[in-house]
């Protein structure tokens, strides 16, 4: 009798499963069957919020529904995170994000309304050079020279970010560590104060994306020393990397994420990351993204979970050895 028991208990546990997993793949095979919101954590305008919709764009024609971009920045990009994981698992609300809400504000806030871990990946959009620029008369017109006014004038040389715990403020402080050097950080509430200080000659350097300083570089208001990437840049190849430069091993590239919230149904998550990947590597989109100086990335959802842990535990590091916190 007991056996007997067992084995209808077992029967029925294999039905439900199978019923389950039915029922997600008839979801999936008519997602999705209406509008898409797609909340960014970030202002309009950037390098985010220009990727989200150029991705949403495609997608929205591929499967014939709106997918609506909302901007919902603040916070480190925690807003807007906060919104995603409380929205329905069903596909239908989905989260780009920066890197900050999906890896280093866990560490840099003492407490959050949500686990950044929880997040169903979806894939990486894409991948955004940073660049070394100083101003136009500072004493150094490379990485090295730079080293070296830097450790014999030990917290006289200042650097500028959009604020406490943003990439460019974390890759300062990682060159700070590697180099033993001495800076002195100098948080802004967003780009366009940080390169104008720069331009006039109140700020020493910055870490920023290549599209924010290009500019300026071009016109000669500025001195780019490196780029951040594995390689050159199409778009600056006179500018060497920070490997060329001297600075073994230092890479710190912006990228951006989708997400969709925690228990999102795992059919659901396959669809989306299949139709990203395949609107990422579509040759239209991947030149459209380089004329920005992006580079499409993509990946699986596993793939996406592992880099997000490697970089929470990567950033993790810098942000404790810096006794940095956004509180």
């Amino acid at each position: 009798m007991n056996k007997f028991c067992a084995r209808l208990a077992a029967l029925v546990l294999v039905s439900a499963t199978g019923a389950a997993v039915l029922a997600q793949q008839e979801v999936a095979t008519n997602y999705p069957s209406r509008a898409v919101k797609i909340i960014v954590s970030a202002p309009p305008g950037g390098g985010l919020d220009i990727v989200a919709r150029v991705i949403t764009d495609r997608l929205a024609k591929r499967w014939g529904q709106p997918f609506v971009v909302e901007n919902r920045p603040g916070a480190g990009g925690n807003l807007g995170a906060e919104a995603v994981v409380q929205a329905e698992p069903d596909g239908y609300t989905l989260l780009a994000a920066q890197p900050a809400p999906l890896t280093t504000n866990v560490v840099l806030y003492r407490k959050l309304n949500f686990d950044p871990a929880a997040f169903e990946p979806l894939a990486i959009m894409s991948s955004i050079p940073n660049t070394l620029v100083v101003r136009s008369d500072f004493p150094a017109s490379t990485v090295q020279e730079l080293i070296a006014f830097a450790r014999d004038n030990p917290g006289k040389v200042n650097f500028g970010s959009q604020g406490v715990g943003t990439t460019p403020h974390l890759t300062g402080e990682l060159f700070a560590r590697v180099t033993g050097t001495k800076l002195t950080h100098v948080p802004y509430r967003g780009t366009a104060q940080a390169v104008n200080d720069l331009i006039a000659g109140h700020l020493d350097l910055l870490f920023f994306q290549l599209d924010s300083v290009r500019e300026q570089y071009q016109a000669k208001k500025a001195k780019m020393l490196a780029v951040t990437t594995a390689a050159r840049v199409a778009s600056v190849p006179d500018v060497p990397t920070m490997e060329e430069a001297g600075v073994k091993g230092f890479r710190c590239d912006t990228w951006n994420a989708l997400a969709a919230p925690p228990k999102t149904p795992a059919a659901i998550v396959t669809k989306l990351n299949g139709a990203i990947n395949e609107v990422l590597h579509a040759p239209e989109t991947a030149e459209h993204l380089r004329t920005m100086d992006m580079t499409p990335i993509g990946g699986t959802p596993d793939e996406t979970r592992t880099f997000l842990k490697e970089e929470t535990a990567r950033w993790g590091a810098v942000i404790r050895a810096a006794k940095i916190s956004a509180e």
